[in-house]
Protein backbone atom coordinates (compact mmCIF):
# COMPACT_ATOMS: atom_id res chain seq x y z
CA UNK A 1 0.00 0.00 0.00
CA UNK A 2 1.20 3.22 -1.23
CA UNK A 3 1.20 6.49 1.52
CA UNK A 4 -2.17 8.70 2.61
CA UNK A 5 -0.72 12.16 1.73
CA UNK A 6 -4.62 13.93 2.21
CA UNK A 7 -4.00 14.36 6.24
CA UNK A 8 -1.26 15.96 5.66
CA UNK A 9 -1.75 18.46 3.17
CA UNK A 10 -5.39 19.16 4.31
CA UNK A 11 -4.07 20.15 7.85
CA UNK A 12 -5.78 17.39 9.41
CA UNK A 13 -2.46 16.24 10.82
CA UNK A 14 -0.94 18.65 13.54
CA UNK A 15 1.55 16.83 14.92
CA UNK A 16 5.14 18.90 14.58
CA UNK A 17 6.50 16.84 11.97
CA UNK A 18 3.42 17.39 9.65
CA UNK A 19 3.91 20.97 10.39
CA UNK A 20 7.51 21.18 9.30
CA UNK A 21 6.56 18.63 6.39
CA UNK A 22 3.88 21.24 5.24
CA UNK A 23 6.47 24.03 5.16
CA UNK A 24 8.77 22.26 3.37
CA UNK A 25 6.03 21.46 0.66
CA UNK A 26 5.55 24.64 0.61
CA UNK A 27 8.83 26.15 -0.67
CA UNK A 28 8.92 23.07 -2.90
CA UNK A 29 5.62 24.23 -4.59
CA UNK A 30 7.35 27.50 -5.69
CA UNK A 31 9.51 25.86 -8.27
CA UNK A 32 6.20 23.84 -9.43
CA UNK A 33 3.91 26.74 -9.82
CA UNK A 34 7.08 28.43 -12.08
CA UNK A 35 7.47 25.55 -13.96
CA UNK A 36 3.85 25.01 -14.29
CA UNK A 37 3.54 28.86 -15.81
CA UNK A 38 6.49 28.27 -17.94
CA UNK A 39 4.80 25.11 -19.44
CA UNK A 40 1.26 27.07 -19.73
CA UNK A 41 3.40 29.98 -21.68
CA UNK A 42 5.03 27.83 -24.06
CA UNK A 43 1.40 26.30 -25.38
CA UNK A 44 -0.04 29.74 -24.97
CA UNK A 45 2.50 31.64 -27.34
CA UNK A 46 2.39 28.15 -29.58
CA UNK A 47 6.44 27.01 -29.06
CA UNK A 48 4.79 23.92 -28.00
CA UNK A 49 3.41 22.10 -31.15
CA UNK A 50 0.10 20.86 -31.14
CA UNK A 51 -1.68 17.92 -32.83
CA UNK A 52 -5.31 17.87 -34.44
CA UNK A 53 -7.17 14.31 -34.05
CA UNK A 54 -8.95 15.11 -38.00
CA UNK A 55 -12.36 14.76 -35.43
CA UNK A 56 -13.84 16.93 -32.20
CA UNK A 57 -12.53 16.45 -29.14
CA UNK A 58 -13.77 16.87 -26.06
CA UNK A 59 -11.73 16.95 -22.46
CA UNK A 60 -12.64 16.47 -19.24
CA UNK A 61 -10.30 17.10 -16.61
CA UNK A 62 -9.62 18.56 -13.34
CA UNK A 63 -7.93 21.40 -11.73
CA UNK A 64 -6.64 19.17 -8.80
CA UNK A 65 -5.43 15.59 -8.62
CA UNK A 66 -7.35 13.15 -6.82
CA UNK A 67 -11.59 12.64 -7.43
CA UNK A 68 -13.89 15.47 -8.65
CA UNK A 69 -16.45 12.78 -9.39
CA UNK A 70 -15.26 13.31 -13.45
CA UNK A 71 -16.28 9.46 -14.48
CA UNK A 72 -19.88 10.45 -14.14
CA UNK A 73 -19.65 13.13 -16.23
CA UNK A 74 -17.40 11.56 -18.77
CA UNK A 75 -20.00 8.38 -19.22
CA UNK A 76 -23.09 11.38 -19.43
CA UNK A 77 -21.38 13.35 -22.32
CA UNK A 78 -20.97 10.04 -24.27
CA UNK A 79 -24.25 8.83 -23.46
CA UNK A 80 -25.43 12.07 -25.10
CA UNK A 81 -23.38 12.02 -27.93
CA UNK A 82 -24.10 8.39 -28.63
CA UNK A 83 -27.54 9.59 -28.68
CA UNK A 84 -27.39 11.64 -31.24
CA UNK A 85 -26.21 8.80 -33.29
CA UNK A 86 -21.81 9.23 -33.19
CA UNK A 87 -19.30 6.66 -32.85
CA UNK A 88 -17.62 8.17 -29.43
CA UNK A 89 -14.42 6.56 -28.12
CA UNK A 90 -12.75 7.64 -24.84
CA UNK A 91 -8.85 7.93 -24.49
CA UNK A 92 -7.06 8.39 -21.27
CA UNK A 93 -3.15 8.16 -20.06
CA UNK A 94 -4.45 5.16 -18.41
CA UNK A 95 -2.77 6.35 -14.97
CA UNK A 96 -2.49 3.06 -12.79
CA UNK A 97 -2.48 0.59 -15.13
CA UNK A 98 -0.38 -2.19 -15.24
CA UNK A 99 0.50 -5.57 -17.36
CA UNK A 100 -1.64 -4.44 -19.99
CA UNK A 101 -4.46 -4.22 -17.91
CA UNK A 102 -6.83 -1.00 -17.89
CA UNK A 103 -6.87 1.13 -14.49
CA UNK A 104 -10.18 1.38 -12.64
CA UNK A 105 -11.96 4.51 -13.95
CA UNK A 106 -11.41 2.50 -17.63
CA UNK A 107 -13.09 -0.53 -16.12
CA UNK A 108 -15.62 1.46 -14.71
CA UNK A 109 -16.75 2.90 -17.50
CA UNK A 110 -16.51 -0.19 -19.51
CA UNK A 111 -19.15 -1.09 -17.64
CA UNK A 112 -20.89 1.71 -17.65
CA UNK A 113 -20.54 2.43 -21.68
CA UNK A 114 -20.34 -1.20 -23.00
CA UNK A 115 -20.84 0.25 -26.64
CA UNK A 116 -18.11 2.96 -26.20
CA UNK A 117 -14.54 2.28 -26.96
CA UNK A 118 -11.84 3.24 -24.34
CA UNK A 119 -7.86 3.61 -25.73
CA UNK A 120 -5.22 4.27 -22.81
CA UNK A 121 -1.87 4.94 -24.24
CA UNK A 122 0.19 7.20 -22.21
CA UNK A 123 0.42 9.40 -25.52
CA UNK A 124 -2.75 10.14 -26.07
CA UNK A 125 -2.06 12.01 -29.24
CA UNK A 126 -1.07 8.37 -30.51
CA UNK A 127 -4.56 7.28 -28.59
CA UNK A 128 -6.24 9.74 -30.92
CA UNK A 129 -4.87 8.29 -33.78
CA UNK A 130 -5.92 4.67 -32.89
CA UNK A 131 -9.55 5.52 -31.88
CA UNK A 132 -9.77 7.34 -35.21
CA UNK A 133 -8.04 5.33 -37.81
CA UNK A 134 -8.84 2.03 -36.17
CA UNK A 135 -11.76 2.39 -34.52
CA UNK A 136 -13.26 4.78 -37.04
CA UNK A 137 -14.33 7.04 -33.84
CA UNK A 138 -16.79 10.21 -35.00
CA UNK A 139 -15.50 12.03 -32.01
CA UNK A 140 -13.10 11.40 -28.84
CA UNK A 141 -13.79 12.09 -24.85
CA UNK A 142 -11.19 12.69 -23.38
CA UNK A 143 -10.27 11.45 -19.62
CA UNK A 144 -8.22 13.95 -17.51
CA UNK A 145 -7.59 15.96 -20.48
CA UNK A 146 -7.19 19.57 -19.02
CA UNK A 147 -3.30 19.58 -18.79
CA UNK A 148 -2.77 17.63 -21.77
CA UNK A 149 -2.70 20.14 -23.92
CA UNK A 150 -0.35 18.47 -27.10
CA UNK A 151 -4.00 16.92 -28.70
CA UNK A 152 -5.92 19.97 -29.81
CA UNK A 153 -9.37 19.93 -27.96
CA UNK A 154 -12.74 21.90 -29.66
CA UNK A 155 -14.11 21.92 -25.89
CA UNK A 156 -12.72 21.97 -22.61
CA UNK A 157 -14.57 21.02 -19.87
CA UNK A 158 -13.27 21.41 -16.25
CA UNK A 159 -14.72 19.65 -13.30
CA UNK A 160 -14.69 21.04 -9.87
CA UNK A 161 -15.33 18.64 -6.79
CA UNK A 162 -17.41 21.26 -4.66
CA UNK A 163 -16.05 19.27 -1.18
CA UNK A 164 -12.95 20.26 -2.41
CA UNK A 165 -12.74 22.90 -4.56
CA UNK A 166 -9.44 24.19 -5.14
CA UNK A 167 -6.58 21.42 -3.87
CA UNK A 168 -6.23 22.69 -0.04
CA UNK A 169 -5.05 26.07 -1.84
CA UNK A 170 -1.78 25.37 -3.14
CA UNK A 171 0.14 23.63 -6.32
CA UNK A 172 1.74 20.56 -5.80
CA UNK A 173 3.35 19.41 -3.85
CA UNK A 174 2.02 21.43 -0.70
CA UNK A 175 -1.81 21.12 -1.85
CA UNK A 176 -3.35 19.36 -5.01
CA UNK A 177 -3.55 21.70 -7.98
CA UNK A 178 -2.22 20.56 -10.30
CA UNK A 179 -1.79 23.91 -11.82
CA UNK A 180 -2.20 27.61 -10.94
CA UNK A 181 -5.88 28.19 -10.37
CA UNK A 182 -6.00 31.14 -12.55
CA UNK A 183 -5.28 28.05 -15.23
CA UNK A 184 -9.16 28.07 -15.29
CA UNK A 185 -9.39 30.69 -18.00
CA UNK A 186 -8.88 28.27 -20.28
CA UNK A 187 -11.70 26.22 -20.10
CA UNK A 188 -15.08 26.60 -22.35
CA UNK A 189 -17.19 25.53 -19.55
CA UNK A 190 -17.43 24.31 -15.35
CA UNK A 191 -19.15 21.91 -14.23
CA UNK A 192 -19.09 21.70 -10.24
CA UNK A 193 -19.79 18.84 -8.58
CA UNK A 194 -21.70 17.55 -5.04
CA UNK A 195 -23.17 20.77 -4.71
CA UNK A 196 -25.83 19.14 -2.52
CA UNK A 197 -22.93 18.18 -0.09
CA UNK A 198 -21.71 21.72 0.90
CA UNK A 199 -23.64 24.78 2.25
CA UNK A 200 -25.34 27.16 -0.91
CA UNK A 201 -22.85 29.54 0.64
CA UNK A 202 -20.05 27.61 -0.51
CA UNK A 203 -21.59 27.01 -3.68
CA UNK A 204 -21.97 30.58 -4.54
CA UNK A 205 -17.90 31.10 -3.11
CA UNK A 206 -16.35 28.56 -5.45
CA UNK A 207 -18.23 30.52 -8.76
CA UNK A 208 -17.30 33.82 -7.19
CA UNK A 209 -13.56 32.32 -7.40
CA UNK A 210 -14.32 31.17 -10.57
CA UNK A 211 -16.08 34.18 -11.90
CA UNK A 212 -12.44 36.08 -10.74
CA UNK A 213 -10.45 34.75 -13.38
CA UNK A 214 -12.71 33.40 -16.35
CA UNK A 215 -15.90 36.24 -15.92
CA UNK A 216 -17.72 34.53 -19.03
CA UNK A 217 -17.25 30.81 -18.67
CA UNK A 218 -20.73 29.26 -18.26
CA UNK A 219 -20.52 27.44 -14.75
CA UNK A 220 -23.27 24.29 -14.41
CA UNK A 221 -24.09 22.53 -11.28
CA UNK A 222 -24.73 19.19 -10.80
CA UNK A 223 -25.51 16.49 -7.72
CA UNK A 224 -24.30 12.28 -7.91
CA UNK A 225 -27.28 10.61 -7.18
CA UNK A 226 -27.21 6.69 -6.21
CA UNK A 227 -29.34 4.73 -8.25
CA UNK A 228 -28.85 1.19 -6.83
CA UNK A 229 -27.55 -1.03 -4.88
CA UNK A 230 -25.10 -3.37 -6.62
CA UNK A 231 -23.00 -6.81 -6.55
CA UNK A 232 -20.41 -7.58 -8.92
CA UNK A 233 -22.81 -10.70 -10.19
CA UNK A 234 -24.95 -8.24 -11.05
CA UNK A 235 -27.51 -8.63 -7.99
CA UNK A 236 -29.15 -5.32 -6.88
CA UNK A 237 -31.73 -3.70 -4.44
CA UNK A 238 -33.09 -0.50 -4.19
CA UNK A 239 -31.33 1.95 -2.24
CA UNK A 240 -34.08 2.83 0.08
CA UNK A 241 -32.42 -0.72 1.84
CA UNK A 242 -29.95 1.51 3.69
CA UNK A 243 -32.33 3.58 5.58
CA UNK A 244 -31.21 3.16 9.30
CA UNK A 245 -28.80 0.07 8.06
CA UNK A 246 -25.34 -0.03 9.67
CA UNK A 247 -23.23 0.04 7.40
CA UNK A 248 -18.94 -0.03 6.84
CA UNK A 249 -17.34 1.60 4.22
CA UNK A 250 -14.26 1.02 1.94
CA UNK A 251 -12.33 3.61 -0.88
CA UNK A 252 -9.46 3.87 -2.68
CA UNK A 253 -10.31 7.30 -4.17
CA UNK A 254 -9.36 10.65 -4.30
CA UNK A 255 -11.85 12.40 -1.82
CA UNK A 256 -13.65 9.59 0.72
CA UNK A 257 -14.95 11.96 2.51
CA UNK A 258 -17.89 12.71 -0.30
CA UNK A 259 -18.35 9.29 -0.51
CA UNK A 260 -19.14 8.60 3.00
CA UNK A 261 -21.59 11.60 2.96
CA UNK A 262 -23.46 9.99 -0.05
CA UNK A 263 -24.02 7.24 1.73
CA UNK A 264 -25.01 8.82 5.39
CA UNK A 265 -27.60 11.10 3.14
CA UNK A 266 -29.45 8.06 1.69
CA UNK A 267 -30.24 7.10 5.33
CA UNK A 268 -27.18 4.09 6.41
CA UNK A 269 -25.30 3.89 9.82
CA UNK A 270 -21.54 4.41 8.61
CA UNK A 271 -20.40 1.95 11.54
CA UNK A 272 -16.55 2.47 10.00
CA UNK A 273 -15.15 3.43 6.61
CA UNK A 274 -11.30 2.36 5.92
CA UNK A 275 -9.95 4.91 3.72
CA UNK A 276 -6.90 3.57 1.31
CA UNK A 277 -4.81 5.73 -0.49
CA UNK A 278 -6.45 6.90 -4.20
CA UNK A 279 -6.29 4.21 -6.77
CA UNK A 280 -5.05 1.37 -4.49
CA UNK A 281 -4.53 -1.64 -6.44
CA UNK A 282 -6.18 -4.08 -3.72
CA UNK A 283 -3.13 -6.70 -3.10
CA UNK A 284 -2.81 -9.43 -1.37
CA UNK A 285 -1.48 -7.35 1.92
CA UNK A 286 -4.28 -5.01 1.65
CA UNK A 287 -6.94 -7.56 1.20
CA UNK A 288 -5.42 -9.58 4.20
CA UNK A 289 -6.04 -5.97 6.37
CA UNK A 290 -9.37 -5.49 5.09
CA UNK A 291 -10.45 -8.57 5.98
CA UNK A 292 -8.98 -8.38 9.68
CA UNK A 293 -10.85 -5.31 9.68
CA UNK A 294 -14.20 -6.62 8.58
CA UNK A 295 -13.78 -9.44 10.89
CA UNK A 296 -13.04 -6.91 13.93
CA UNK A 297 -15.87 -5.21 13.06
CA UNK A 298 -18.21 -8.00 13.21
CA UNK A 299 -16.95 -8.50 16.75
CA UNK A 300 -17.95 -4.94 17.76
CA UNK A 301 -20.93 -3.44 19.26
CA UNK A 302 -22.73 -2.40 16.15
CA UNK A 303 -21.49 -5.09 13.28
CA UNK A 304 -22.07 -4.22 10.17
CA UNK A 305 -25.08 -5.87 7.72
CA UNK A 306 -22.99 -5.02 4.89
CA UNK A 307 -20.10 -3.46 3.47
CA UNK A 308 -19.93 -0.84 0.50
CA UNK A 309 -17.77 0.50 -1.62
CA UNK A 310 -17.39 2.81 -4.93
CA UNK A 311 -17.79 1.26 -8.34
CA UNK A 312 -14.12 1.95 -8.66
CA UNK A 313 -13.21 -0.09 -5.39
CA UNK A 314 -15.40 -2.76 -6.99
CA UNK A 315 -14.24 -3.89 -10.30
CA UNK A 316 -10.70 -4.06 -8.58
CA UNK A 317 -12.17 -5.72 -5.54
CA UNK A 318 -14.28 -8.25 -7.79
CA UNK A 319 -16.05 -10.13 -4.66
CA UNK A 320 -19.23 -10.30 -3.27
CA UNK A 321 -19.11 -10.39 0.55
CA UNK A 322 -15.91 -10.16 2.42
CA UNK A 323 -15.28 -11.72 5.70
CA UNK A 324 -18.76 -13.36 5.11
CA UNK A 325 -20.26 -9.80 5.15
CA UNK A 326 -22.26 -8.83 2.18
CA UNK A 327 -20.03 -6.42 -0.51
CA UNK A 328 -22.07 -3.58 -2.87
CA UNK A 329 -21.40 -1.03 -4.44
CA UNK A 330 -23.46 1.91 -6.11
CA UNK A 331 -23.48 3.00 -9.53
CA UNK A 332 -23.39 6.75 -9.11
CA UNK A 333 -25.40 9.14 -11.80
CA UNK A 334 -25.20 12.89 -12.38
CA UNK A 335 -27.84 15.06 -12.15
CA UNK A 336 -28.21 18.46 -13.21
CA UNK A 337 -29.31 21.02 -10.77
CA UNK A 338 -28.88 24.42 -13.12
CA UNK A 339 -30.00 23.57 -16.67
CA UNK A 340 -28.26 21.29 -18.53
CA UNK A 341 -29.44 22.67 -21.93
CA UNK A 342 -26.77 24.83 -23.29
CA UNK A 343 -24.54 22.15 -22.62
CA UNK A 344 -26.86 19.69 -25.02
CA UNK A 345 -27.59 22.75 -27.10
CA UNK A 346 -22.97 23.34 -27.21
CA UNK A 347 -22.59 19.39 -28.13
CA UNK A 348 -25.20 19.97 -30.52
CA UNK A 349 -23.67 22.96 -32.61
CA UNK A 350 -20.39 21.17 -32.09
CA UNK A 351 -21.12 18.19 -33.84
CA UNK A 352 -23.20 19.78 -36.36
CA UNK A 353 -20.56 21.37 -37.44
CA UNK A 354 -18.53 18.40 -37.61
CA UNK A 355 -20.61 16.99 -39.95
CA UNK A 356 -20.81 19.67 -42.14
CA UNK A 357 -17.32 19.85 -42.12
CA UNK A 358 -16.88 16.13 -43.36
CA UNK A 359 -19.83 16.47 -46.14
CA UNK A 360 -17.61 19.72 -47.17
CA UNK A 361 -14.30 17.26 -47.32
CA UNK A 362 -15.98 14.62 -49.05
CA UNK A 363 -18.10 16.91 -51.74
CA UNK A 364 -14.29 17.96 -52.54
CA UNK A 365 -13.13 14.86 -52.86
Amino acid sequence: MSWDYRPLLSGQSRDPFSSMARGALWCASGFYNVAARHRRRQYDSGNRETCNAGVPVISVGNLTTGGTGKTPVVADLCRRLRAMDFRVTIISRGYGASNGRMNDEAMELQERLPDVPHVQHPDRVEAARIAVEELAAEVLVMDDGFQHRRLQRDLDIVVIDATCPFGYGHVLPRGTLREPLDSVTRADWVLITRVDQVDPEEVLAIRSTIAQHAPDCPVLETEHRPSTIQSSVGDWEAIEVLIDQPVALVSAIGNPDAFEQTVLDCGAIVVDHLRLPDHDSYERATREKLRSWVTKLKGGPQPPQRLLCTHKDAVKLATDSIAGVPLGYMPIELAYRTSEEPLQLRLELLMGGSVENQSSRDDSA
